[in-house]
């Protein structure tokens, strides 16, 4: 069976969000409700073991401040905070502040006028999904895409496979039949685990990631004149990761 749909993460994989996108949204809701919390780079990569924004908040807490006593509404605390979180990342997005990374526009787009089927799979909220596409991408971006699968839709994020079967239920296609992109360990043992063959492009924060499964590891996705920086397994001669060489990577991974 050819090759149907291409399946992508968001955070870190459509856009380096993270360090500079989510953390400085986290912060900045800290700061909102009078909280002395502060997530500077190194903890925040610390706390990327976790994925899902409430669940990181409570990490946080049991991991590195047992000196909080959370009040009696804690868990409508942690809701408000991750709603103002989620506010004052829109807002980095509506000024332009988190492009899309290398070669990501080219191949959706590449994908598109081939008749590719395009889904995302993700743990971020739909509401920071749906503005990453909008502002980074293109005003119809998200009528790009068949199935967004964000957020709480599914009982476990990942590295639970939950997101991933979620979606092909939706699109009506086997594992077998796509393709992922993830930029983390967790990432790729949602996809991997779920059936799906699997291209890693990693981040300042993933680097030392166990990648098991994965097709191969690049640094990017990469331009005709900024290719591809390969980091484990073969391009198959190619310079960046274009159609041709997916395909290369379904057929033969």
């Amino acid at each position: 069976m050819p090759l149907q749909a291409l399946l992508f993460d968001v955070d870190g994989t459509l856009a380096d969000t993270e360090r500079d996108g989510h953390r400085i949204a986290f912060n900045a809701a800290f700061r909102e409700y009078g909280l002395d919390w502060n997530w500077d780079v190194d903890l925040y990569g610390k706390l990327l073991a976790v994925t899902g924004g409430k669940e990181r908040i409570r990490y946080y807490l049991d991991s590195f401040r047992p000196d909080y006593i959370p009040p009696n509404n804690f868990d409508d605390l942690v809701i408000k905070l991750h709603e103002a979180k989620t506010r004052h990342y829109i807002r980095q997005l509506e000024q332009g502040k988190i492009p899309l990374r290398p070669g990501v526009k080219r191949l959706l787009t590449e994908a598109r006028d081939a008749g590719l089927r395009l889904a995302i799979a993700t743990t971020t909220t739909p509401a920071n999904v749906s503005a990453l596409l909008k502002y980074s991408l293109a005003e119809d971006a998200e009528e790009w895409f068949e199935v967004i699968a964000a957020g709480d839709i599914v009982p476990a994020k990942k590295p639970a496979t939950d997101i991933y079967l979620w979606a092909l239920e939706r699109m009506h296609v086997s594992a077998a039949d796509c393709f992922a992109f993830e930029d983390s360990a967790n990432g790729v043992r949602s996809s991997a685990d779920a059936g799906i063959k699997t291209l890693v492009t990693v981040n300042d924060y993933t680097l030392d990631h166990d990648f098991r499964g994965a097709v191969a590891i690049v640094s990017d996705l990469g331009e005709p004149q900024a290719p591809s920086r390969l980091i484990q397994g073969s391009l198959n001669g190619h310079a960046y990761v274009n159609l041709a060489a997916i395909h290369d990577w379904y057929e033969n991974a």
